[in-house]
Formats: C-alpha cells, sequence, structure tokens
C-alpha cells in the first residue's frame, strides 16, 4: 500500500485530485477525466503538423 501512496504523491496535482475523488467517492468521475485528458491529447496531437495525419486516420 505505501508504494501506491508515494506514486500518487509524486504525482502533484493530478494526484490530490485522485485523492479527493477517492475520498469523497467520486469513482464515477476517473472515467470522465481520463475521457476528457485522452480528447485533450487528440487535440494537441492534431494541431501539431507532423503528427496530425496520424491522427486524422484514426477517425
Amino acid at each position: 500500500m505505501g508504494r501506491v501512496r508515494d506514486a500518487v504523491r509524486r504525482l502533484g496535482v493530478v494526484g490530490d485530485l485522485l485523492r479527493f475523488l477517492w475520498r469523497e467517492r467520486l469513482w464515477w468521475m476517473i472515467p470522465m477525466l481520463i475521457a476528457l485528458a485522452a480528447v485533450a491529447a487528440l487535440i494537441v496531437l492534431g494541431s501539431n503538423p507532423a503528427v496530425a495525419p496520424f491522427v486524422y486516420t484514426l477517425f
């Protein structure tokens, strides 16, 4: 259990958010945050001209 706590502590703000969600029993929000992060990553990658053709082939 100590390894998990150390890993979450190293995540900084994201770790604080995960700890808050776990403590407040808001587990259902974690998949939504993961989906939001995936969409944000696709937007960032899609705006890069070198990577954009590879992202566009996903759709």
